[in-house]
């Protein structure tokens, strides 16, 4: 199984923020990925993730540096949670590292952020993160329609997914089913499990990826086992976190 993990920016400033969800997406590692701005965004984001209305949060990358209520503050009152995410320090300052291991934080990233640090920064996340099991209450079957009746199918059957007008077009490598359930919702339940968002319009699932061909201009496109006639395009914008997901 594939691990991609959720995650939460909260930095004050915008621009940081878009550098670090860039370096992110270019992991490959990272499925949906949230923003705040502040430590009250922060806490409404991750209420919203454990009551199931969004992705479970896996990760905070947090800043210091805040109006109000500093990151380090913020990672206090999270620390006393049961359960809490992870949390990555991301800050200008140094001087605040061995305060923020008192907080029980996974890494201390220095701005501007490195491509290798990070990933080694995730890579503690993970290793924190595994021991629940990597069951964060996601569903093991999805609802979807079939001859006018509710079914209920595995996960682990479940090829790709393509949105279709205002419902999502789920693919076994036997059947099709009709979910009204929106590709993003989709997107947050399935990508605990191994799925990826490869376009637009489509979701795969990895562990049935069995290969990838590149097209025109270096475009890529994905077959599926068990799924002949139809190959899955992937938007260039996410070719380099799908070969890191797929480990090319």
């Amino acid at each position: 199984m594939i691990h991609v993990l959720n995650a939460l920016i909260v930095d004050d400033e915008a621009p940081a923020r878009s550098e670090l969800r860039f370096l992110l997406e270019e992991t490959g590692r990272i499925g949906n990925i949230e923003e705040a701005s502040n430590a009250r965004e922060a806490v409404e984001a991750l209420v919203r993730s454990r009551e199931g209305t969004d992705a479970r949060t896996d990760v905070l990358f947090l800043d210091i540096s805040m109006p109000k209520t500093s990151g380090m503050q913020l990672a206090e009152a999270l620390h006393k949670l049961k359960n809490p995410p992870a949390v990555v320090f991301v800050t200008a300052y140094s001087e605040y590292a061995v305060e923020a291991f008192s907080v029980d934080a996974v890494d201390y990233l220095m701005k501007p952020v490195e491509t290798d640090r990070l990933n080694h920064a995730l890579d503690k996340v993970e290793t924190r993160v595994k021991p629940s099991g990597g069951n964060h209450g996601a569903v093991e079957r999805i609802p979807v329609e079939k001859g006018g009746r509710k079914v209920l199918v595995p996960i682990d059957q479940i090829r790709y997914i393509e949105a279709k007008d205002d419902y999502s077009c789920i693919y076994t490598d036997s059947d099709r089913y009709l979910s009204t359930i929106s590709l993003a919702k989709l997107e947050q339940k399935l990508v605990p499990h191994g799925f990826f968002r490869v376009h637009r319009g489509y979701i795969v699932n990895l562990e049935h990826v069995e290969d990838v061909e590149v097209i025109s201009s270096g475009i890529l496109q994905l077959g599926l086992k068990g799924i002949e006639d139809k190959k899955i395009p992937v938007s260039r914008r996410r070719v380099v976190a799908l070969k890191r997901a797929l480990g090319l």
